[in-house]
């Protein structure tokens, strides 16, 4: 809608009752709502938009990055209305959304394929037969998918019946068609994609590479342009290949042709993309063009206006989907919750964020749990980082559990500052889960540190009245104090001195200067730190001395006391943790799509219990441990919060 407006074009906006008051609502020229909050009702709900597009005479429609973006019938009532699809033509949805055609018209077009069946997967046990006769491991993924939904790796039957039932599931779930194919998985590989662009007259070019290979759950999670992995000659013989595949379709519009890349070098054609991706705001970062202007210049039949020659790579570019998910559970599971207070980085320079969201938003189960795309540009890779290091610490959100723990791991971490990556990086890297930043010497004093001078800061602030004109009878404020600082791994003796806005804070046998504005009211604490800027989020703080401290991107529990409240606290009794062996709760909010047990039966440790689905994909939920179903509080259809009781065993 901002390249709309830019180019003097009114905008409609479809939305379902639930996002009346949604970003891209306001943003529109009119707006229309077509229907109730499951995307099935309203914006997959065909009829509901095309009786939209005739009501307000809306001559082109742009299906975003989802929904009915990759819909073939979708662009051929469209074009039985006479309205334009900004996108491709209806044959080339049709040839490259199936990805057994795909695959097919991509061997035909002389362009690495995976090996694999080139043909439907009906039941399970076909399923078994094909992946025997590929070789273990296989890759079990809708032909009609994308975005990470409707897949599945087995390394054996028993995983590769379990992957065809639950692939098909979220197959039909998802895009309406459980059809299912079969290839091989190549291991630890990169993936690469590369953005094409073509016009109705026959031209097309290749717009240089994104390298997508951090993700979970074969979904991305940080992307960048350029690779680091690609020289020049296999960056070009990747773009030809995907040219070639674009002819072959006849294609016009902005597309991408996905790659998977070996150690060597060697890359194989995955699947095409008919429509704009997520991460495309990398690519117009290093190239200077509006991917979206250029889709509707196409669709209005104008002609490309460069040549393949005149696409640059100008700096580094990175992306990171900031999503309300919780890191800590499988590198995230979806949160809900309204947005009570969000603040965008984009007083920092060279920082992009493309929402859809702001304060006051909800993210529901229905829809992805994608808060934004955070985007840094710089002349180099390093300047691009250090970047998005300042930009998520800067990023304030609240309300909801976000991955901003996990990007900040991420990009600091030494491998990928190497270039060390693959699309294993995650498992690889955290072999246990994610468990945020792990502090080493250094950083704990720091993080006790901030702490303390936190709470002085605080303590010395409701001791003043505001507009008190009296003369004070308290004494000369104090400035030495003792505390206890209480981390997860113990308590810690501390000494503060304060002199102006620094604070000297000796702890752990060193000393650690901290300065700052101490804005308490802000929800950013820049300091400086023994003459290291850094940026702090306090995210609660009470009257006990608790405070939520987001450090390094992570959020830390800590709490301040003087030396005589940490003397009386030694004598509270501490809270016995639940037995979380004997009960299984929801670790998302989302709905039962199926309860394999009911009362008295037995189970067996992993034991498939019951199927929770969130923002469209299913979670198997098992047993930990060999027992006897006690109770069972949940049913299929049901819609469940996290944390709520499912199933007791005894």
């Amino acid at each position: 809608m901002k390249t709309c407006h830019k180019m003097g074009i009114q905008t409609v906006a479809v939305h379902s009752d639930v996002d009346s008051s949604a970003v891209h609502v306001k943003m529109a020229d009119e707006a229309v709502c077509v229907g109730p909050a499951p995307t099935s009702k309203s914006y997959l709900n065909m009829d509901a938009i095309m009786d939209a597009i005739r009501v307000t005479g809306a001559q082109a429609v742009h299906p975003g990055y989802g929904f009915l973006s990759e819909n073939k019938e979708f662009a051929k009532r469209l074009a039985a209305e006479g309205v334009a699809f900004i996108g491709p033509d209806t044959h080339a949805i049709m040839a490259m959304g199936d990805k057994i055609e795909s695959k097919l018209i991509a061997k035909a077009a002389n362009v690495n394929t995976i090996p694999g069946y080139d043909g439907v997967v009906k039941t399970a046990e076909e399923a078994v037969k094909i992946a025997q006769d590929i070789g273990y491991p296989v890759m079990i993924k809708a032909s009609a998918g994308g975005g990470g939904k409707g897949m599945r790796i087995a390394w054996n039957a028993e995983e590769t019946r379990e992957g065809f039932r639950f692939s098909s599931q979220e197959a039909a779930s998802s895009f309406g068609d459980d059809r299912l194919l079969i290839e091989k998985f190549i291991d630890n590989p990169r993936h690469i994609e590369i953005q094409v662009l073509a016009d109705k007259h026959g031209n097309a070019l290749w717009l240089n590479e994104r390298e997508c290979s951090i993700q979970r759950r074969n979904q991305k999670v940080v992307e960048e342009a350029p690779s680091t992995f690609l020289d020049p000659v296999t960056r070009r013989a990747m773009g030809e290949q995907a040219v070639q595949l674009a002819k072959a379709v006849q294609y016009s519009s902005a597309g991408t042709v996905e790659f998977l890349v070996d150690s060597k070098k060697n890359f194989y054609f995955l699947e095409m993309n008919t429509r704009l991706q997520v991460e495309h705001p990398i690519t117009e970062c290093i190239t200077g063009l509006d991917l979206v202007e250029q889709m509707i210049r196409v669709a209005k039949g104008y002609q490309l206006q460069h040549k393949q020659d005149d696409i640059p790579i100008n700096g580094w570019a990175i992306e990171s989907r900031v999503y309300a998910e919780d890191p800590y559970k499988s590198f995230g599971l979806p949160s809900i919750g309204r947005l009570s207070k969000y603040q965008e980085p984009l007083n920092l320079s060279n920082v992009r964020v493309d929402s859809g969201i702001q304060e006051g938003s909800d993210i529901s189960i229905y829809y992805d749990p994608m808060i934004s795309k955070l985007v840094t540009y710089g002349a180099t890779r390093a300047e691009a980082l250090a970047r998005m290091e300042d930009a998520l610490d800067n990023y304030v959100i609240r309300g909801v559990t976000h991955n901003i723990p996990l990007l900040r791991e991420i990009i600091t971490h030494p491998r990928f500052i190497s270039g060390d990556i693959s699309t294993n990086f995650l498992p690889e890297v955290y072999p246990d889960g994610f468990k945020g930043h792990q502090l080493d010497v250094g950083t704990r004093r720091e993080l006790l540190a901030s702490a303390a001078a936190l709470y002085i800061t605080a303590q010395l602030r409701s001791q003043k009245v505001l507009g008190d004109l009296r003369v004070s009878s308290s004494p000369v404020e104090c400035s030495h104090w003792e505390l206890c600082v209480q981390l997860e791994d113990g308590s810690h003796s501390v000494e503060v001195t304060k002199s102006g806005n620094v604070y000297t804070v000796e702890v752990d046998g060193g000393k650690v200067e901290v300065s700052g504005q101490w804005n308490l009211a802000s929800p950013l604490l820049p300091l400086t730190i023994n003459g290291t800027h850094r940026t702090l989020q306090c995210l609660s703080r009470d009257a006990s001395g608790r405070i939520l401290l987001q450090y390094l991107g992570t959020s830390f529990k800590v709490r301040v006391l003087s030396k005589l409240a940490a003397e009386f606290n030694s004598y509270m009794p501490e809270k016995v943790p639940e037995d979380t062996s004997s009960i299984l709760r929801s670790p998302m909010p989302g709905t039962v799509v199926a309860v394999s047990v009911k009362p008295g039966d037995p189970v067996a440790e992993g034991q498939e219990i019951c199927v929770i689905e969130a923002m469209k994909m299913q979670n198997s939920l098992t047993a930990v441990k060999q027992a006897k179903v006690k109770s069972v509080h949940c049913k299929p259809g049901e819609t469940v919060g996290e944390g709520d009781l499912l199933v007791e065993l005894e």
